[in-house]
Order: C-alpha cells, then sequence, then structure tokens
C-alpha cells in the first residue's frame, strides 16, 4: 500500500504547474506530497472509490485527477481563472483520466456530490479576507464529507462554522505549507506556513 501512495505522488509531481500565479486571489501550488498524503488518507476512510468527488478552486487539477486515479466515479474541478482551467484539463488528458473542469465561481455550482477535497485560499489577504469560509460553506451544502486545508492559526474558527452546520468536526493532519514569494519585497524566496487539514462529516438526525 506504500508502494501505491508513493506511486501517486510521483503522478501528481509530473502535473504541470502554473506559469503564473495571481497573488490578489491567493493562488499557490499544492505540493504532490500534501496532495497525495490528503487523498490517500480521503482513499484509506473509503471516501473516493466509486464516488463523485469536487474540487473547488482545482487549479492544475491535482485533487480532480489525484481522486480519478484512486478510482472516483466522477470527478469535477471548479476553478474562475479560465487559464487555470485549461491547464487542469491538459493534465488530465496527460494522465489519461476523465475529469471534468468548469469555469466558474464556486458559488454558482449547483451539484450534489459524495464528497469534496480541496485547497481554498486561506483568506489571509485583506482583498480575500473570508474566502475560506465561504469556500467551506459551500462545501458543506455541496456534499456530506469535506476535505478542507486551512491555516492552523484560525482552525477555532473553521470548527465553529463546521458544528454550526451540523458536521462533526476533526483535524487530520498538519502540514508546513511553502509558498513562493509573489512580490518584490518579500525577503524570503519560500515562507512556510502552519496548515491543518480538517474533515467535516455531516450528522444525519434520528427520526
Amino acid at each position: 500500500m506504500k508502494y501505491v501512495k508513493k506511486k501517486l505522488e510521483m503522478l501528481l509531481e509530473k502535473l504541470e504547474k502554473p506559469s503564473l500565479l495571481d497573488p490578489s486571489k491567493e493562488q499557490y501550488v499544492t505540493p504532490s506530497s500534501i496532495a497525495s498524503d490528503m487523498l490517500w488518507y480521503a482513499y484509506q476512510k473509503r471516501d473516493i472509490k466509486d464516488k463523485k468527488v469536487v474540487d473547488f478552486g482545482c487549479g492544475n487539477g491535482i485533487f480532480a485527477i489525484g481522486s480519478a486515479l484512486l478510482g472516483a466515479k466522477e470527478t469535477i474541478g471548479i476553478d474562475i481563472d479560465e487559464e487555470m482551467i485549461k491547464l487542469a484539463e491538459r493534465n488530465a488528458k496527460k494522465m489519461n483520466v476523465r475529469a471534468r473542469f468548469l469555469k466558474m465561481d464556486v458559488q454558482q455550482f449547483s451539484e450534489k456530490c459524495d464528497v469534496v477535497i480541496m485547497n481554498p485560499p486561506f483568506g489571509a489577504q485583506f482583498a480575500n479576507r473570508g474566502a475560506d469560509k465561504k469556500f467551506l460553506e459551500k462545501a458543506m451544502e455541496t456534499a456530506g464529507i469535506v476535505y478542507s486545508l486551512h491555516l492552523k492559526e484560525g482552525i477555532e474558527f473553521i470548527r465553529k462554522i463546521v458544528e454550526k452546520n451540523n458536521f462533526s468536526f476533526s483535524v487530520i493532519r498538519e502540514y508546513k505549507f511553502p509558498i513562493k514569494a509573489s512580490m518584490p519585497f518579500h525577503r524570503r524566496k519560500i515562507a512556510y506556513f502552519d496548515v491543518a487539514l480538517i474533515n467535516a462529516r455531516i450528522k444525519f438526525a434520528i427520526q
């Protein structure tokens, strides 16, 4: 099984990455090591195989494509950036998997899915404040199971949002997330942020 996980990481590492990122939209590349670990955990929990999986803010398509490689019934990637959608489509073709990529704001997505796996904007930029909350609330509206990355420092805020929506909440993993410098005045080429992978599952009322 460790071999399968490592092979997944190697395949995801081969995906084409965006040449330009928009800091105002908090666009950043999810490392293949983190993406494969997230996907493998969800797979072992039987939350990928034969499921309809969607990724909000899909970027280069890493979660949608990874889910397809692990046997998802259907995978969808949503991104507001047309160039990201084109990139994700090229990557799916490169990996020889079927995945659907849609250019739209995540709030416009109306399909019901089994699982959401995503790395949403952290909402750290002033212009993008609250984006993580909007993504998370939309994810819980869309599916009964959510895997999502968030800044560790704001995890209690995230917990309250999840539990308010009648979902259970748990922190699954913690990572050091690398983000490359995007402005000339940034002193470090790569900054590392403490992030947590959360899992939210809908609670069913007892009749």
